[in-house]
């Protein structure tokens, strides 16, 4: 691998940086392609190991013996978008796994049967979207999955069988629930739905065959606050609470007393990860992350498990799965700046034994260290915040470059999301074309307490865009940032943000780079997916009414399409012809207003996907012509094109000449939008 890579230097395109010279260019494909291996997890019985990887370029489940993991052999077959969602059964003898079509995001649950190699679709419906509601090691052959063919708006309870495919209604959705909390003898014991207040209303069966109070959760605990499952007994359910604090701790109530008991809290962070026994229930470890993640250990049971852990391999360790009798764990080492590595724990040998990693074409390369910092925002408010440097811009590791360089300001979608510290593939390949890279936890990201996530409320285009500036002049006040060459680019919101830099403030930013963000959030929210309407009330006390004059009115202010004349810097767009969430009239409607005004734009459209690229051609063709992109404004270097559109469904409708080789590499295609 390593000479592929000096090799490539040779093809590098664009300016390359003093301070890039003698590191190798890395290729695309070894970042954004699929992983060798990914997803390692035990069977619940310990014999078998099964893990993802690419079965002709498509990834698929394997499945082999635990201790001979290299006799693994493929039991699914897909040959388009890939599983990215799989999971063993009880029974030991089968695969559940989700996939949707051309980015729908209309689930299906799939089961596999390992013994006679038979996939089975276990929600044969045309246009429903499947969700699965719980699985309990008690009812080995029957899960519970959610269904909304009766009312595409609502979903209801069936109990289906995996070997025989039979389904049972459980829970006719009658009310506008938008979750349930089953126990683990599948009965439904909580329901959950939103007032019109925008609050939670927790209710609980009555023994009549009807629903009654049970709690309220105020609007300003939403996001923070929810049931958590139950323990063994099932007389007490775990809560994450923030109602009369501000994080959300880990709570236990025991449901005859109604004795309420803390059982893990941070100052700084919400509830995070939750290690429990696999059929015991009992809480092990819970996890926070403020900056990084950190384990709170409660149970001795585990206390040495995770202390031996600690001494095997570097990077923040994650248990992925276990077995029903706790002997063995599937272990994941999460690093910045390498593969994760996965071993297999033996607890009562003590010994972890290493499996793969994700990616063995990273090991050995020049990969960069993620720093986390705290940025103040101008109203006293603390931003997590993420800075990736390029090679040998910072030789005391300091995280502050020798010299200021051009920077990519990365926005997370959600926006009820958060960045986290870890391998960031995005990051990685900023900085070895010449660019920093920071994320932002801006307000109304989760996972820092309510105060946080509602400071974002009603603030899209408002004050969440200035934590956003804000990061911006900190960069470069302290010297991070050449003030001339920023660039902000993200996904979902990260591409509306991205909009609204460009147009709320046209003078900050050298470019933008949007995906599937929304460019008017009057049509963006008015269609939303059906099974999304419950909740409705959310995206009014958070966002904004559109149902009111008042609110469609200030919405529109805060919509990007209603001031694309103030656009002055170049922008690219990507969307999804499948998108369920942003539709492509959003991407479309402000490239028809862009041309209109004769600004420049470049839209790439795919369409065979949805919210996001899924397939790893999409990926490798639209990641390409971003990278020329940013080269081209930024000045840093870049891999051409090269044969990254093979396999691709790519077409570009608009500004196919504004991107350095796009034209040339793309096949004879109109210049019309296509319809949608």
């Amino acid at each position: 691998m390593a000479i592929g890579l000096v090799q490539l230097v040779g093809n590098v395109h664009g300016a390359e940086p003093a301070y890039l010279k003698g590191v190798p260019l890395i290729p695309r494909q070894v970042l954004f392609g699929n992983p060798d291996k990914a997803a390692a997890r035990i069977s619940p019985d310990g014999k078998q190991l099964s893990y993802l990887a690419p079965v002709d370029g498509v990834l698929n489940v394997w499945v082999g013996p635990a201790n001979d993991p290299a006799a693994a052999k493929a039991v699914t077959n897909d040959k388009k978008r890939g599983i990215r969602s799989y999971f063993w059964a009880y029974t030991g003898k089968h695969i559940l796994y989700t996939q949707d079509a051309d980015g729908d995001e209309n689930w299906h649950v799939y089961c596999v049967d390992l013994a006679s190699g038979q996939t089975t679709d276990l929600t044969p419906i045309k246009g429903v979207a499947a969700q699965i509601e719980s699985v309990s090691y008690r009812s080995p052959t029957e899960i519970l999955i959610g269904l909304n063919d009766r009312d595409e708006k609502l979903h209801d309870v069936y109990k289906v069988n995996i070997t025989t495919g039979e389904r049972t209604l459980v829970e006719k959705n009658e009310q506008g629930f938008t979750g349930y909390t089953i126990d683990e003898d599948y009965k439904i014991r909580f329901a959950s739905r939103f007032s019109q207040d925008g609050g939670n209303e927790l209710l609980q069966p009555d023994g009549k065959g009807g629903w009654k109070d049970f709690q309220k959760i105020p609007m300003s605990d939403t996001l923070t606050t929810g049931l958590a499952g139950f323990d063994k007994s099932g007389d007490t359910v775990y809560i994450m609470d923030s109602r009369g604090r501000n994080t959300g701790a880990l709570f236990a109530l025991n449901l005859k007393t109604n004795e309420s008991k803390l059982v893990a809290e941070d100052p700084l962070a919400d509830v995070g990860g939750v290690l429990s026994h696999p059929t015991e229930n009992t809480i092990e470890a819970v996890s926070f992350t403020y900056d990084r993640t950190k384990w709170q250990i409660l149970s001795d049971a585990v206390r040495d498990d995770l202390k031996y852990l600690r001494t095997v391999a570097d990077g923040e360790i994650e248990v992925t799965s276990r077995t029903q009798d706790d002997n063995l764990w599937t272990v994941a080492y999460l690093m910045d700046d390498g593969p994760v590595r996965y071993y297999l724990y033996d607890r009562k040998a003590g010994e972890a034994k290493f499996l793969f990693t994700n990616r063995k074409d990273l090991e050995g390369l020049p990969l960069v260290k993620m720093h986390s910092v705290v940025i103040t925002a101008r109203d006293g408010l603390k931003l997590v915040c993420y800075l990736t440097l390029p090679p040998n811009t910072d030789p005391d590791g300091d995280g502050r470059p020798s010299q200021p360089v051009p920077t990519v300001l990365d926005v997370h979608g959600g926006p009820w999301a958060r960045e986290s510290w870890g391998y960031s593939p995005d990051a990685q390949w900023n900085a070895n074309r010449g660019y920093a890279t920071l994320s932002v936890n801006f307000r109304g990201s989760t996972g820092f307490g309510k105060e946080f996530v509602n400071a974002g409320n009603k603030e899209w285009a408002g004050k969440m865009h200035d934590d956003l500036l804000d990061a911006v002049k900190w960069a470069t006040d302290e010297k991070v940032s050449d003030p001339a060459k920023i660039a902000i680019s993200g996904g979902s919101y990260g591409g509306y943000a991205t909009l609204v830099g460009l147009t709320f403030t046209p003078d900050v930013f050298a470019c933008g780079v949007d995906i599937v963000g929304p460019s008017n959030i009057l049509t963006l929210l008015s269609t939303i997916p059906p099974y999304w309407q419950p909740a409705i009330q959310m995206f009014k006390d958070r966002v904004g009414d559109y149902t009111s004059e008042e609110g469609r009115k200030f919405l529109t202010e805060r919509s990007p399409l209603s001031h694309v004349d103030k656009i002055k810097k170049p922008l690219l767009i990507g969307q999804g012809a499948n998108d369920p969430r942003v539709k492509q009239a959003e991407a479309d409607q402000i490239v028809k207003a862009m041309e209109e005004k004769k600004i420049s734009v470049t839209y790439v459209l795919y369409p065979d996907e949805g919210h996001g690229f899924a397939r790893p051609q999409n990926r490798m063709s639209f990641n390409a012509v971003t990278e020329a992109f940013l080269a081209e404004h930024l000045g840093g270097r870049f891999e051409p094109i090269g044969k990254d559109f093979q396999g691709s469904s790519i077409q570009v409708p608009a500004g196919a000449a504004d991107v350095p080789g796009l034209a040339e590499a793309l096949p004879k295609q109109t210049d019309e939008l296509p319809a949608k």
